[in-house]
């Protein structure tokens, strides 16, 4: 049997104290996810954010010719819908299931609602912005000057970091759009991964063998975006466990 789903499988959730959590424990609201459902399109008023907890939404931005490619991904470290108290209400970009699992949503007018108190859900959530837009700038240096097996290292040890195992449900297509490459790319980066004994890719899946192999494959840009959000979200973290066990 898995396990039962908790609010706390999101670490923003997580880091809540207790009453600030329960102030919106009643009003957070589970909801499946399914692969390649659309919470947003470019320009379109958004009506709740979403933490999510088992799944994982790609922010995309597409170009008029139809091509795309993934600026961020977010999991259970974050939420989707920064636009929401950034004071924007709407966004340039798209957000896709990239993998499909639960999440747990939110009104916009109660997340405001929140916000607006000041309090540790504000200083959350403003810590998470900087760390998301930290992901953006470094998928954007990663893209122009790391080459395709680099990206892909990275972009499959993000992936990792949100799951609880080491197998992907994804097509070579779908990380193809993700990175804004051509898909023979991918081809050619992921067999040089798998002869080396890093994964295995069957049948839209791809199971990681060797994490550390990954990780001395990958460029920088991996450890600067998880350096960042760790650092980030841990302080906040331990500020809040000390304050309730005061």
């Amino acid at each position: 049997m898995p396990p039962p789903h908790s609010p706390n499988q999101n670490h923003l959730l997580a880091a809540l104290p207790t009453a600030e959590f329960e102030s919106i424990a009643a009003h957070l609201e589970l909801v499946p996810l399914a692969l390649g459902e659309m919470l947003y399109e470019p320009g379109g008023q958004l009506q709740h954010a979403y933490f999510p907890t088992t799944s994982i939404v790609s922010l995309h931005y597409v170009m008029e010719s139809g091509a795309s490619a993934e600026t961020a991904g977010v999991g259970n470290e974050g939420v989707v819908g920064i636009s929401l108290f950034m004071g924007g209400d709407t966004t340039s970009s798209s957000a896709v299931v990239q993998t499909a699992g639960q999440a747990y949503r939110l009104d916009r007018h109660l997340l405001m609602q929140e916000f607006n108190r000041a309090g540790s859900l504000q200083r959350l959530l403003l810590r998470y912005t900087q760390a998301l837009l930290t992901q953006m700038a470094q998928t954007a240096v990663c893209n122009r000057h790391h080459s395709v097996e680099q990206q892909l290292c990275r972009w499959l040890l993000l992936t990792l970091d949100r799951l609880p195992s080491n197998e992907l449900v994804m097509t070579q297509e779908l990380v193809a759009s993700m990175l804004g490459v051509r898909r023979e790319g991918i081809t050619e980066a992921a067999g040089n991964l798998q002869r080396a004994g890093y994964i295995s890719y069957r049948r839209g899946h791809i199971a990681v063998l060797d994490r550390s192999g990954l990780e001395n494959r990958a460029c920088e840009c991996y450890a600067v975006v998880k350096t960042e959000l760790n650092r980030l979200l841990s302080d906040e973290l331990y500020r809040q466990n000390t304050q309730d066990t005061k």
